[in-house]
């Protein structure tokens, strides 16, 4: 059930708030199925609450503890200067080429059954600096990440 600010989860399921470990690993294969490195579009449940969200697209940088797909939801809205907000640039991701920007203070897990669809390939040099932002590797390592209200507390008081 929907409260009118989105749509109610799919059946299909969708992305939800991740707190664990990142396994990295950039191994973009467009060949229907999501892959790390890739930006796939899936529905994504609002933080205020998970069960309403929206579909849009998420960049996949890698694989949760259980197998899920580790991914960051992008947004065409500018966000230079918003905390937590990280520009890739243009690509051919967007049809209109306007600059693209990944949350980094939200990491989600996704059921790869749960993708709609694959849509491009994020360069390599653009995954690693996505990592970057993160903190974490490009090269396969893994990385934990804090709690939900750790990232929440960290960002209010401006240590991200």
């Amino acid at each position: 059930m929907s409260n009118g600010d989105g749509e109610a989860v799919p059946e299909r399921g969708g992305a939800y708030t991740y707190t664990g470990t990142i396994r990295w690993d950039y191994r973009p294969e467009i060949d229907r199925d999501a892959d790390p490195g890739e930006i796939v579009w899936t529905w994504v449940s609002f933080e205020e609450d998970a069960s309403v969200g929206k579909d849009r697209p998420v960049a996949v940088i890698g694989h949760a503890d259980d197998g899920r797909l580790a991914a960051v939801m992008m947004s065409s809205q500018d966000h230079r200067g918003d905390r937590g907000w990280f520009s890739i640039g243009t690509g051919p991701w967007d049809r209109q080429g306007r600059e693209s920007w990944v949350r980094t203070d939200r990491v989600l897990a996704v059921h790869a059954s749960a993708v709609r669809r694959e849509g491009a390939v994020i360069p390599q040099a653009t995954y690693a600096a996505i990592a970057a932002a993160m903190g974490g590797s490009a090269t396969g390592a893994a990385r934990s990440r804090p709690s939900g209200l750790l990232s929440r507390l960290a960002r209010l008081f401006g240590r991200r």
